[in-house]
């Protein structure tokens, strides 16, 4: 009996070790090099400046493979926060259910049911120190070669040190990420000190790849943070935290902390990845290289060009030195969402399989224009799991997107989703914008005709804008059944309650009537 129980315990864990999603993303984004010989998983990363040529695959460490090898369950909504007084349903496997087994049984089955739910690529060993010196780009690092790994490899200090707070925002971070301790490497975890000076201020950001979990450890912090897009508009949640408190900073949204007080602040955050990535909102918005289209953001931001050009001039670079999980993988052959369950679970509970039919795997419609009328001059028409039942734990969902002529698209992410777009009818010019570097956050751009495709990396702001005289049609396709959407200037200057027009003013280098006039907008 012991021994039939071992086994199932172990075809199990083997099967949903099959199920493995796409390697997580560590950067902005990692570019496939076709050339290269060296055999990942996936493919190696081109150099994101120049197009590298390895001198000779024989100086090539052997590298691990970046198989998802379950991580905390991804994302499918903003949050889902636990609620602890709901009892296990009849059909879910409830931990006592096994309380006979001996412990090394229990501890297979619990290890055979945490399917792939990638975030940072999971370790495949102890460590993966990372290798600063190879030359072999991979999503991550190469490993280094663990006989000469140290102790310090896993060590940084200095933390303890306060910031140079003396910028135009009043506030410092000390990042030790993977670039600082490269024993982080696949670890799937950072570190950072925040400092703050009296009237001091985070900027409103968001960590693509990360949650972040924050303590106050001196003085007091007004924090917040802002939904993606639903029917009821961008809510705000926010917090005055004192020493002692924690607050969490869901992945992929906006997301600030102000002192509003005359003492300084120092907060300490971990974040869920290696390489969080941060986008500085105003710098990456307003500060892009090549900069975006006054056009575009005009419209965007529903003021006129000059005041976008005033806008832009305004802007200091505000760099922030620092430096996204799948779907869950499918178990089954499908789990179509119940949304009738009274269950909430992250994403939805199944539907009993034998009352599932055809029409929860189809939908209607996506052929029929979307009403073009609204101030920017776009639809989307959105094909997810709120609309297509099936697609639930499928990792996938399709938009259809209306333009009218000069019909933008503005700028907004998608915090659990890369996308994939095709231009059905007309043209169209897109763009995104990198993470905060060292040099600023770059902009890639590119003009679009019928039959075209292009791809917007996961978390990362982007848009598109139709700069002709007749309408636009595109299709979209994107990676989680329900990738949320986060328009930037809906939820900065439009959030419900708004944000505070002095942590605008001086997030943006204006006044607070430049504020209060754009958050009039909208």
């Amino acid at each position: 009996m012991a021994a039939k129980t071992l086994l199932l315990a172990l075809l199990a864990m083997a099967s949903s070790l099959a199920m493995a999603s796409d390697p997580s993303p560590l950067q902005d984004f990692c570019v496939a090099d076709k050339d290269s010989k060296v055999l990942v998983n996936g493919f190696v990363c081109k150099d994101p400046k120049v197009r590298w040529q390895p001198k000779s695959s024989s100086s090539l460490l052997a590298m691990a493979s970046s198989l998802a090898m379950a991580s905390d369950p991804s994302p499918l909504q903003d949050f889902c926060v636990a609620d602890k007084a709901s009892k296990a349903p009849s059909n879910f496997i409830h931990p006592k259910a096994y309380r006979w087994l001996p412990k090394s049984f229990s501890l297979l089955l619990a290890l055979a049911s945490s399917h792939a739910l990638a975030s940072d690529p999971s370790p495949l060993q102890d460590f993966c120190v990372a290798d600063m010196d190879s030359k072999v780009r991979v999503n991550g690092f190469v490993c280094k070669d663990p006989t000469v790994v140290k102790a310090e490899d896993f060590f940084s200090t200095g933390l303890d040190k306060a910031g140079d707070t003396g910028k135009k925002l009043g506030s410092n971070v000390t990042a030790v990420n993977v670039n600082k301790i490269v024993g982080l490497n696949t670890l799937g975890i950072s570190m950072v000190r925040i400092d703050y000076a009296p009237k001091g201020l985070n900027a409103p950001h968001t960590h693509p790849r990360a949650t972040e979990i924050l303590t106050v450890i001196e003085g007091q912090l007004f924090v917040g943070f802002v939904t993606s897009n639903s029917d009821n508009g961008n809510r705000l949640f926010t917090k005055m935290l004192k020493k002692g408190d924690v607050f969490v900073f869901p992945e992929g949204l906006i997301h600030f902390q102000f002192n509003p007080g005359h003492t300084n602040t120092v907060a300490i955050g971990a974040l869920s990845s290696q390489n969080p990535g941060t986008i500085t909102i105003a710098n990456a918005v307003f500060g892009s290289k090549p900069p975006i289209s006054d056009e575009v953001l005009a419209k965007a931001f529903q003021i006129t060009r000059m005041a976008a050009k005033t806008l832009l001039l305004a802007l200091l670079a505000v760099a922030s030195s620092l430096a996204m999980a799948s779907d869950p993988s499918p178990l089954q052959d499908f789990c179509v969402a119940d949304k009738a369950s009274k269950v909430l679970v992250n994403g939805f509970v199944c539907k009993d399989p034998k009352v599932v039919k055809a029409e929860d795997f189809f939908f209607r419609g996506l052929d029929k224009a979307g009403d073009t009328g609204k101030k920017l001059g776009s639809n989307v028409t959105a094909v997810n799991v709120n609309k297509l039942a099936g697609l639930n734990t499928l990792g996938i969902s399709m938009v259809r997107i209306d333009y009218a002529p000069r019909g933008l698209n503005p700028p907004h992410t998608h915090p659990r989703a890369t996308e994939i777009l095709t231009v059905i009818e007309g043209q169209l010019f897109v763009g995104f914008v990198t993470s905060n570097s060292d040099n600023g956050n770059r902009l890639f751009t590119k003009m679009l005709k019928k039959g075209d495709v292009f791809v917007f990396p996961q978390g990362l702001i982007h848009f598109q804008f139709n700069p002709g005289y007749t309408n636009t049609v595109a299709i979209g396709a994107l990676s989680s059944q329900n990738p949320g959407t986060i328009t930037v200037a809906d939820a900065v200057f439009g959030s419900k309650p708004p944000i505070s027009d002095e942590v605008l003013a001086k997030a943006f280098q204006v006044d607070k009537k430049t504020i209060d006039w754009l958050q009039a907008q909208f």
